[in-house]
């Protein structure tokens, strides 16, 4: 698996309900979720993000509630993955549960900035920023989750046996 894009930035402890505001939480549509995804923090993530591009999180990235209405948001919207320091525990299994990829690495958090593009090597967790020529190593998923995210989510793979 791999992915290229360019890259949303955001900074430390971004919470589930500025990736997905709570005033939206009355429906289950993928589609009507991602079109608020982020717009308490970046109003024009929006109408700027295209399939394929990454975001890119600092410390705590997904704390706060335990709905899978943020990483859906954030994959629904085009997101092909989230980088950041580290996760919140329940945002981290509800992104695997959903098929988001998501990697922590505290150097590639760091160095990477806004609108650089970056490109993934889900196999070798290899993140190579094509802007600025640095590398950086992830752990790469293992292959039980490798199949999760390939399937599109935990509930596809257990369909698919």
């Amino acid at each position: 698996m791999k992915a290229q894009g360019t890259v949303f930035k955001y900074g430390d402890n971004i919470d589930t309900d500025v990736i997905i505001p709570a005033r939206y939480l009355n429906t289950q549509n993928a589609k009507e979720l991602a079109a608020h995804c982020m717009e308490d923090i970046d109003k024009s993530f929006i109408t700027r993000v295209q399939p394929g591009d990454i975001m890119v999180g600092g410390e705590n990235f997904g704390c706060g509630s335990s709905r899978e209405h943020a990483p859906l948001a954030i994959k629904t919207a085009g997101v092909s993955c989230v980088i950041a320091r580290s996760f919140a525990r329940i945002f981290y299994r509800n992104a695997i549960n959903i098929g988001l990829p998501i990697l922590e690495c505290p150097a590639a958090s760091e160095a990477i900035r806004e609108g650089d593009v970056v490109k993934i090597d889900f196999d070798t967790g290899l993140i190579t920023d094509e802007t600025t020529g640095q590398t950086f190593e992830a752990a790469p998923f293992p292959p039980f989750i490798q199949k999760i995210i390939t399937a599109g989510g935990l509930m596809n793979s257990l369909r698919q046996g």
